[in-house]
Order: C-alpha cells, then structure tokens, then sequence
C-alpha cells in the first residue's frame, strides 16, 4: 500500500532539483520498492507461480485500465518477481544460474546499446513506460524506469540464493546496492542511462563468491564420479 501511495501521489510533492531525485530513489525508493521482493520469497517454492504471474499481471492490466496507476506499478513488480521466482525452478543446478549471470550482462549491453532494448526506448517509449515499474520522484511526473527483465532476474537471483544456501541477505543488499550505484553513476555522467543487469549479476556473485566456488566444485567432482 505505501509504494502504491507513493506511485500515486509522489508528483503532487513538492519538487526538488535533479541530484536530490536522483539520491532519493537511489536511497531510499530503490531499497523499499525491491523489499517486495525480500517479501514475496517465502513463495519461490510453490508450485504454479507461472499462474500466479500471469494472473497478477491481468489484474495489473485491470488496474491500469481503471487508472489506479499506483497499484498497476505496484502489480506489475509482484508480477515480475513471482514469474523470475517460476524461472528459478526451471534451472536444476546452481551452474546454471551462474552461467545466467555471468551471461546475461553481456545480452544487456547489447540490447540497451544495439538491440531490441535500444529500439523500444528511442522508438516506442510510451510502450516501455507502461511495461517497465516506475520509481517516482516527487513533484514531477517523470519516472525512473526498470524494465521487467531487470526485476524478473532480481528475483530469480534472490531467489536462487535461497534455493542453495548462499547468503541471502548480503545478496539482496548486493543487487540493491549495485542498482543504486549504477544509477548515481548514471547521473555523474550524465548519460540516458546503464544497463542494470550487470549491476544485479555483480550484486549476486560478489557476496558468494567463495560459495559459488565450492558448489560448482563440488558439483564438477560429482559429475565425474557419476557412472557413464
């Protein structure tokens, strides 16, 4: 309820300049809306996810046609997480969520700078402002933006350090953190934007790293063990 307050009324607040925007949704809007996450993970193990996200995301069709955009915003994040908790049980072995995040970062850069990503932005913003969760500032109508691919692999990766007995509290203080670097960087250098996978896939192996390690060798000497 209070992010979808915040969605909804945020530009009736008065305004302030671009850096102190920036902070606040760095500090305090990317944390508290990315809780929902951290709140949502007692789910990750339930069977039929995959409905649940759809169905969340028909309600949030429902909410935007009624105009009540602060619960649309608020649906389509639930949304995300509940289908990036669905893809987690898809993946068997923790080497394939390390490939994911090693892979994945590189497929956003492409895709911000080169690809479909890129496209979608410069050609058709109105479709990436209604698909993407917006992070408000106050006193303006403008929106910080992350698109569902961002917020489905924050899931999943949190999800996945749970699933295998990593550290999930230093994982989402990780991916969180690297977000919010990623967009004061962002505002430093004065750019459009950066992709924000690489900083979620930073934000997920940093922390466990050591025991990332282990497993993947551990799995390896199981693998060569295993009989043909």
């Amino acid at each position: 309820m209070a992010l979808a307050a915040w969605d909804a009324y945020a530009d009736r607040l008065p305004a302030v300049s671009d850096g102190w925007d920036v902070a606040l949704v760095a500090v305090f809007v990317f944390p508290a809306t990315f809780v929902v996450a951290w709140l949502l993970l007692p789910l990750a193990g339930e069977r039929r996810l995959l409905e649940a996200a759809l169905l969340t995301g028909a309600l949030a069709a429902l909410f935007d046609l009624v105009g009540a955009d602060g619960f649309f915003n608020v649906a389509k994040l639930v949304g995300f997480c509940l289908f990036g908790f669905w893809f987690v049980q898809m993946l068997e072995a923790l080497a394939w969520i390390v490939l994911v995040a090693v892979v994945v970062p590189w497929v956003d850069v492409v895709s911000v700078y080169r690809g479909p990503t890129k496209i979608v932005v410069e050609e058709q913003p109105g479709l990436f402002e209604r698909i993407a969760v917006a992070f408000a500032v106050p006193g303006e109508d403008s929106a910080a933006r992350l698109g569902p691919p961002d917020i489905i692999f924050f899931a999943l990766f949190l999800a996945a350090a749970a699933r295998y007995g990593l550290r999930v509290r230093a994982t989402w203080l990780g991916m969180a953190g690297a977000l919010s670097a990623t967009l004061l960087l962002t505002y430093a250098l004065d750019l459009n934007g950066l992709p924000a996978l690489p900083a979620i896939s930073l934000g997920f192996l940093v922390p466990n790293a050591d025991l990332l390690w282990r497993s993947l060798r551990a799995e390896g000497r199981g693998t060569r063990r295993a009989p043909p």
